[in-house]
């Protein structure tokens, strides 16, 4: 097995020394405590703008940790916002970044600020329980508070507890041996409490990797559904109310360049389950992937693997065994939208509540001086006591908005100099990017903080063509594990070296094609004369509506290569 199947073993449920690692004076974890540390909802990084500089002082590298918060459904009460929001102060880089599966992360904290950070969250009712690690991760739904969807939060949050890990190093490590997070498993035997301990759902070396699950609103894949190891759609009756649920399973979008045995995958429909029957089938999925999956090279052991090679059958038969009875055949899903939910919506007429949503360029929520989006978003959900909800898409929802106070907020915003979805481009408002550079591990080039630039040169690029006002969906990820979700929309641009990236064409804004790989190590300043005649042929041929991603996808790989050649002097 791989050396870390070894080490969760021997840890004790994920307890190991990292008790002893916490009290000592050193600024980071060792080796191997920064694998069990994941478990427990933070990743050891550092600040690499300042490793040569560090090295030539003769310095070590400037350790520090980021702490990710899992959130069902990405629904927060003002409260629990507030209180996150504090701690961006206390102990990180005063930002918070809102993640692409609808949790908050925290950059820059120190070692011994962990436990203040952790524990203030569980003392607000949130964790960071299995928000990294080779666990389940949070469970994504979609957030909108649209009269007749917003009953997804509850079996989202139900789910989310019941795949949780049990271990009780979590509670003793962070929180003094008290539990005071309402959402802890009900079950008997927790690992840890006794000499017989056990991970019911896990074991002891719980999953060969991450495990991700989300749940879309019919028809709206604002979720990215069929890139999970799970998704699941709701079947409503006449009524409005969740009758079934259909099942896809073996999504997932991570690999590795010049790796063809490393891909991405989109889900394929599995199975269609009564709601009494959730939570038993995706344990019985998640156990499937527990004793099949392969623990020897962790680059091939996601569930998608081995979906794709057992097939999808087999893998049926073996949830079918271990749950005692045949599943029903997956319903046939259609898509009529995927919405960001941005701008204003009615939530609630009865109540005469609305909800806002505003961007938030790849999920920072700080203050610049030219935008004061923090302190505005704070003072309004201190003020009015409002929701808020994290999106799939980074951006952020004020919910719980009375109808008589929406011309304030929206005047609010504007005054902090907020963009609103009015005042945003297409490209922009469509644009995701992962953190990347200066602090993951794994970036090979820059994500976040060239996201700007490449929106603004694409965007005139558009202007000049008389299609600005058409949406074009763009992601941008530092490395090719493509936590941006790359592969799964209309221009996928990838990290591969510093400056220099790949480009893939052709997914559709529904996220329901994989895109295609177009051309490798162009350098960012060749990004948009790469795509610009791509985008002029789009205009002057497309068919009526027909979309950038979809006319890529009808001309096909092979026809625009031969079309629009890549030159040397893009790809050196």
């Amino acid at each position: 097995m791989a050396d870390v199947e070894t080490l969760k073993t021997k840890s004790s449920y994920l307890a190991g020394d990292l008790a002893d690692q916490l009290a000592d004076a050193s600024a980071g974890f060792s080796k191997d405590a920064t694998q069990l540390i994941k478990f427990h909802g933070s990743y050891q990084q550092d600040d690499r703008d300042v490793r040569k500089e560090r090295a030539k002082a003769g310095l070590g590298r400037a350790v520090s940790m980021m702490v990710r918060a899992s959130i069902p459904g990405g629904v927060l009460t003002a409260e629990q916002y507030l209180a996150c929001d504090a701690l961006a102060d206390e102990v990180s880089n005063g930002t918070l970044r809102i993640t692409t599966r609808q949790g908050i992360q925290w950059h820059l904290v120190g070692k011994h600020d962990l436990k203040q950070l952790i524990g203030t969250l569980n003392d607000h009712l949130l964790s960071t329980l299995a928000a990294c690690g080779d666990v389940s991760r949070n469970v994504c739904a979609c957030p909108a508070p649209l009269p007749g969807r917003d009953d997804l939060f509850a079996h989202a949050e139900r789910l989310a507890i019941a795949v949780r890990p049990r271990t009780s190093s979590y509670w003793d490590l962070w929180l003094d041996g008290e539990r005071r997070v309402s959402a802890v498993p009900d079950h008997d035997q927790v690992a840890g409490d006794s000499g017989d301990a056990v991970e019911p759902l896990y074991g002891p070396t719980y999953l060969p990797r991450k495990f991700k699950i989300g749940f879309a609103h019919t028809g709206d894949n604002c979720v990215d559904v069929y890139t999970h190891d799970v998704g699941i759609v709701p079947i409503r009756g006449d009524e409005g109310a969740i009758e079934r649920f259909v099942l896809v399973i073996g999504g997932g979008l991570g690999m590795t360049h010049n790796k063809p045995a490393t891909y991405p995958r989109l889900a394929s429909p599995f199975a269609t389950v009564g709601v009494d029957e959730l939570i038993e089938v995706v344990e019985a999925i998640i156990s499937v992937q527990r004793d099949h999956g392969d623990r020897e090279d962790r680059k091939h052991a996601r569930m998608k693997y081995l979906v794709e090679e057992r097939g999808v059958d087999w893998f049926r038969t073996e949830v079918e065994a271990r749950i005692g009875r045949q599943l029903d055949p997956p319903q046939e899903l259609r898509w009529d939208e995927t919405d960001d939910h941005l701008g204003w919506h009615a939530q609630d007429t009865a109540e005469e509540t609305w909800f806002l949503g505003v961007p938030v360029p790849s999920g920072r929520v700080q203050d610049t001086d030219q935008v004061q989006l923090r302190s505005a978003v704070r003072s309004l959900v201190r003020d009015l006591r409002l929701g808020v909800r994290l999106t799939a898409r980074q951006d952020l929802i004020l919910t719980d908005v009375p109808a008589a106070r929406r011309d304030e907020v929206t005047a609010r915003l504007r005054d902090a100099g907020v963009p609103l979805v009015e005042d945003i481009t297409p490209v922009t408002r469509h644009a995701l990017a992962c953190p990347a550079l200066p602090t993951c591990g794994l970036a090979l080039a820059e994500a976040e903080r060239s996201l700007p630039q490449v929106t603004d040169r694409l965007g005139g690029a558009l202007d000049e063509l008389g299609v600005g006002h058409e949406p074009v969906h763009l992601r941008v990820t530092g490395c090719p594990n493509g936590c941006s979700r790359p592969y799964s929309t209309e221009i996928g641009v990838v990290g591969r070296g510093k400056d220099h990236y790949t480009v893939h064409l052709g997914g559709d804004a529904e996220g329901t094609r994989l895109n295609t790989l177009y051309a490798d190590r162009v350098h960012l300043d060749d990004l948009t004369p790469l795509l610009t005649p791509l985008l002029t042929a789009w205009r002057d041929e497309r068919e009526d509506g027909e979309s950038f991603g979809d006319w890529c996808d009808r001309v096909g790989p092979r026809a625009l290569h031969e079309r629009f050649p890549v030159g040397a002097e893009v790809t050196a």
